[in-house]
This record gives structure tokens, sequence and C-alpha cells, in this order.
């Protein structure tokens, strides 16, 4: 009876062993597991995650876009892609930012990145449902919203026209997403 149970034991550390080193073989492929430094990242010097964004990058103050940093890019980024959305808009998700194109040696963006197609950061603006390009800042009708600043790290350029809409990115980026972050902050007028 011993040697069955010792002989068990045996099998389940074998398993063990077995089931570690395939998952640390399949994982080493995955595209976030290629981040050089780790998992990507999305920061603001304005706000945190979760934090209230300053009046200043909304409607009711200079209307400016935040200051961006990103790091831990995959290995592979040929260009990025941001978008910035409110999900608690009462019309449905309000789109404040789309942005593509971004050259992927970049590391983050300044504030203010002026309303033009093509910014002097590189990259392409894309048009926002205020129907203008470039970023549009929040402006809720009440209660507290949600902003979502999307960054994605994709394996090609998109190369789409400037003045493209959230959906037509989206479309674009369809198969060639190797990475993405996410950095939210809230507003209340």
């Amino acid at each position: 009876m011993e040697k069955i149970g010792n002989n068990t034991m045996k099998n389940k550390i074998y398993l063990l062993i077995y089931l570690i080193f395939f998952f640390t073989i399949s994982f080493s492929f995955l595209p976030f597991a290629r981040a050089e430094g780790g998992t990507m990242e999305l920061i603001s010097s304005a706000f945190s995650e979760g934090a209230m964004i300053p009046g200043k990058y909304t409607c009711d103050g200079a209307d400016v876009s935040p200051p961006l940093n990103w790091g831990s890019l995959p290995a592979g980024t040929k260009s990025l892609a941001l978008i910035c959305d409110d999900p608690d808009a009462p019309v449905g998700t309000w789109v404040h930012w789309v942005y593509y194109d971004i050259p992927a040696g970049t590391e983050g963006l300044p504030e203010n990145v002026v309303p033009d197609e093509r910014p002097a950061q590189g990259g392409t603006q894309g048009v926002n449902d205020f129907r203008k390009i470039g970023y549009g800042g929040p402006c809720p009708p009440g209660g507290t919203h949600r902003y979502y600043f999307k960054l994605y790290a994709l394996d090609t350029p998109l190369n789409l026209s400037s003045g493209a809409t959230k959906k037509q990115v989206l479309k674009a980026m369809e198969n060639h997403i190797i990475g993405q972050v996410q950095l939210m902050g809230r507003y209340k007028r």
C-alpha cells in the first residue's frame, strides 16, 4: 500500500512540473508576454487612475488635452493608437479623442496637443463626437462620468486619412493589436 502511495505522489509532482513547463513556454509566445519591461503602462501627470480630471482639461477650463506618458510597449510595435471616450454619456459612448499612427518610438504626448490633422508629435488625429479634429474634453450634462484613455500597440501603421472616426480606426486595427492599456479619469460639473 505504501509503495502505491509514493508512486501516486511522484506522478503528481511530475504532472505539476510538466504543467508549469508547458504554461511557461506557451505564455512566452503571447503578445502581452513580449512587452519589454513588463505590462504596458499609461500614466498622466495631471491625474491618476480613477481620480478626478482637473478642470483645465475639460470644457469648463482651457479644454486642452492632458499630458500622457507610456512605456513597456510590446516588441514589434510599429504604431500606436489612442482613443478617449465616455461610456456614461446619456446618448451612449461619447468619443472625445481619436489619434492614430502615433510613431512607435514616442514615449507620450505633451499637454495641449494642437487640434491639427497631423500634429508636430507625429501621427494623425481623427474626428471626435463634437465633430472636430483632435481632443474635446469632458463636458458631462450631469453626474460624474468616467473617461477612458485607451492606448493600443499595433503591429502596423493604419495609414488612414486624417479625420477618421473611432469606428473606422477600430475596424482598421482588427487583427493588429499586440498590446493595450487604459487610464480612467472622472469628471463632474
